[in-house]
C-alpha cells in the first residue's frame, strides 16, 4: 500500500494558499472551478478501506468525510477522502494547506482563507458547513498536541 498520507508541495501553509488562488484564477468560471476541485479529488492518495468508519468520519459534513493522520517530528501528516466528488477535492485542498505543518503553524492558519479564496461564497451552506467541520477537525488535531 502507498502512503496515504499528504506530503505538501509548497514551504508553508501560506505559500499554498497563494498558489491555490493563483491556480483557480485561472479559471474563468465556477463550472470550471469545480472540475479543479474534483480533478484536485481524483489525485488524492488512496484512503485506505479500513479506515473508511466512524472512528475517522469528520461529524459535521453532509457527505462522508474521514481523515486520518501521523505525526512525524513535530509536523502532522493528513490523509483523507470523501464519497462526494467535490467535496473529495475540498478535502485535497485543504490537506494541501495543513498537511505537513507544526501545530502551531496549523493553528495560525486563519480559516478566513476560504472566503479569500471565493470558496465561501461558491459552496452551498452544506459545503461550506463541511469545510469548518474540516478545519475544525484538523485544528482540534493540531491543537491535542500542544
Amino acid at each position: 500500500m502507498s502512503d496515504p498520507f499528504i506530503v505538501p508541495l509548497e514551504q508553508s501553509a501560506s505559500e499554498a494558499i497563494e498558489v491555490i488562488r493563483d491556480e483557480l484564477e485561472l479559471f474563468d468560471d465556477w463550472m470550471q472551478r469545480y472540475r479543479y476541485l474534483i480533478d484536485l479529488g481524483e489525485k488524492l492518495p488512496v484512503f485506505p478501506q479500513e479506515w473508511q468508519n466512524d472512528e475517522f468520519r469528520v461529524v459535521g459534513c453532509q457527505s462522508q468525510v474521514w481523515l486520518n493522520f501521523c505525526e512525524k517530528e513535530g509536523n502532522l501528516f493528513f490523509a483523507g477522502s470523501s464519497d462526494a466528488a467535490i467535496v473529495k477535492g475540498l478535502v485535497a485542498l485543504l490537506l494541501r494547506i495543513y498537511s505537513g505543518r507544526s501545530y502551531h503553524e496549523i493553528l495560525k492558519i486563519d480559516p478566513i482563507f476560504i472566503k479569500d479564496l471565493g470558496l465561501a461564497g461558491a459552496l452551498s451552506a452544506n459545503r461550506s458547513n463541511g469545510v469548518a467541520s474540516m478545519v475544525k477537525a484538523i485544528q482540534g488535531i493540531a491543537q491535542s498536541y500542544l
